[in-house]
């Protein structure tokens, strides 16, 4: 790490030496190059150098420290290094943090999709549940919650459901809840009392704007029909729901939660281009070498990825180990434990492969 920020410092100065030549500030495209490399730099500058200067202030504080001719001073010299020693790690952390590359998509807002899986009308109601454990972390940070499809099985259970979620860095917290959820616990029409395991699949995609996937009007089919409902009430007698399929992928998108067919248009080209966008993206990483494409967060949906066992109130995460004894708070949305823990270890697959 040292002899990369030994780099990044020569190169932060030499930007500002190149932006103080009279003769490169007379090009204008050149400059702008330049200052915004420059920018990129700066925070990693800026460390870099008080972190030399916190090293040498420590090394003269530690000799002051043991100078036993003058107790008082060593005394307040030992408080000061131990702050100086705790700024030191701090720093050593921001600059590990400024060396790994961002995920572009962090910043994004999301598409999850919950299914159903093995295991019948429990798996369906697994899937209910995974939804409102979500919906309920969604709350709690103050983020935006919009259903586009569903397909209710009966009171709690879900077929499937794919909603929207709004919030500032939402893709960054959510991205690796992707995979095959399984739980563990006794059905309530099982009279003997036997554990069945059952499983939901859950897929999180960032949200795609025009500028990230542009689809043309001639690589869509839409269709519209009349949308459906448990429970004939509730079933549109207008014809507003809306299923658009991306012709040269076959990907589609379904909505029928508005009342009105252009929103629900619109609401499916939105999930449409984020499945068009992951897509993409899985491409790309089937294309990366092995190790990148091992990481936490490949959005594999067939990875088993957590367990959620009621009878123990237990809910382990496999992929880094983490385990919570309190299954009840977990439903109620307090998940934070676990997506700090798939976020570091991101964090450090990340410094791994940028060898820091």
């Amino acid at each position: 790490m040292q002899e990369k920020l030994k780099d990044i410092e020569e190169r932060y100065k030499e930007l500002e030496d190149q932006m103080a030549d009279p003769e490169i500030a007379a090009d204008y495209s050149r400059v702008q190059a330049l200052a915004k490399e420059h920018a990129s730099l700066r925070n990693l500058a800026v460390l870099t150098t008080r972190a030399r200067q916190v090293a040498a202030d420590i090394e003269d504080i530690r000799a002051i420290s043991h100078d036993e001719t003058d107790r008082d001073m060593a005394s307040l010299a030992r408080e000061e290094l131990a702050e100086l020693e705790e700024e030191k790690i701090r720093i050593e952390e921001e600059l590990k943090a400024e060396l790994v590359q961002k995920d572009p998509l962090d910043d994004k807002n999301i598409v999850m999709e919950i299914r159903a899986g093995t295991g019948g009308e429990e798996a369906g109601l697994f899937a209910g549940d995974l939804y409102r454990m979500y919906m309920k972390y969604a709350q709690q940070k103050n983020w935006g919650l919009e259903i586009v499809h569903s397909n209710e099985t009966g009171v709690g259970s879900i077929k499937e459901i794919v909603f929207q979620i709004k919030g500032e860095g939402a893709y960054s917290r959510l991205k690796h809840e992707s995979g095959v959820h399984r739980v563990q616990r006794i059905p309530t029409t099982e009279s003997s009392g036997r554990i069945h395991t059952s499983a939901a699949t859950v897929a999180v995609l960032p949200e795609a704007e025009e500028v990230d996937v542009q689809i043309d009007a001639e690589d869509v089919q839409i269709d519209v029909f009349h949308a459906g409902g448990h429970g004939g009430q509730n079933v549109q007698k207008v014809a507003t729901a809306i299923r658009i399929t991306h012709i040269s992928t076959g990907l589609m998108a379904i909505c029928q939660d508005e009342r009105s067919q252009l929103k629900n248009k619109n609401k499916a080209m939105a999930v449409l281009r984020s499945r068009v966008l992951a897509a993409e993206i899985e491409k790309q990483n089937r294309e990366r070498t092995d190790a990148r494409r091992s990481q936490v967060g490949s959005g594999d949906r067939s990875e088993r990825v957590r367990t959620y066992n009621f009878p123990q109130s237990r809910v382990t995460d496999h992929r880094v180990g983490y385990t919570s004894h309190n299954l009840d708070l977990v439903m109620e949305g307090d998940i934070e434990g676990f997506i700090d823990a798939l976020v570091e270890m991101e964090q450090a697959q990340r410094l791994e492969e940028a060898g820091v």
